[in-house]
């Protein structure tokens, strides 16, 4: 499944690796591996749509696998980055949860998040080994910031949550909810910037029912 390793790959300890360059190659790769799946996707070809040796994408991503990955998160850090799930002690924490999950919504409901979590899903028994690498770069990744943020809450005595995990993917599972996936297989358009206000304030509206203490 994996690129084999480039015999010219180069040292790490050689020129610093130019950000332009980086973002040209994970661009490229995400519209590939849409495109043409992970199997169907080398790294020459993402080398040639990018504009760059396979020389050049080796110097920044190892691998396939590590590349794949980097395109995910880069997908996910573009709307929610980490510092979004920060707990700042001067802001209340329904502002903090209702940014969080406005940015979630749009994320999932952005043209390119649908279309590969379509092709995750027709993926799913050929390459579980693609599964896992989306999933751990995309979703894992979010859930677990969303947990540091609901034990942040608790050790700050903002929250009361007995299982932090599962409270964390309760918040995401509510704003996805049935409409996501009628969105999914396409019986519903995406959610619209209007619809997604009233439903991520309902949502945050039941979490701190659930977990809220104090401050609501």
């Amino acid at each position: 499944m994996t690129d084999s390793a480039s015999p010219d790959q180069p040292n790490p300890r050689g020129r610093p690796k130019d950000p332009a360059k980086r973002t040209a190659i994970l661009e490229a790769a995400k519209t590939l591996f849409l495109g043409k799946g992970f199997a169907g996707t080398s790294m020459d070809a993402v080398a040639k749509q990018a504009g760059v040796s396979k020389l050049t994408v080796y110097s920044h991503f190892s691998d396939k696998e590590t590349l794949f990955s980097s395109a995910i998160e880069a997908k996910c850090h573009n709307l929610l980055p980490m510092p979004i799930f920060e707990l700042e002690p001067d802001l209340p924490i329904r502002a903090t949860l209702t940014k969080i999950g406005l940015a979630f919504l749009e994320l999932i409901h952005t043209p390119e998040v649908i279309e590969l979590q379509r092709l995750m899903s027709s993926l799913a028994t050929q390459d579980p080994a693609m599964s896992q690498l989306f999933f751990e770069a995309g979703p894992q990744r979010t859930i677990t910031a969303m947990e540091n943020l609901v034990r942040n809450g608790n050790n700050t005595g903002r929250l009361q949550a007995d299982n932090p995990k599962q409270a964390a993917e309760n918040f995401f599972s509510l704003l996805q909810g049935c409409e996501h996936m009628r969105v999914i297989i396409g019986c519903n358009q995406p959610m619209t910037a209007s619809e997604a206000q009233p439903h991520a304030a309902q949502v945050v509206d039941m979490f701190l029912r659930a977990y809220g203490k104090g401050e609501k």
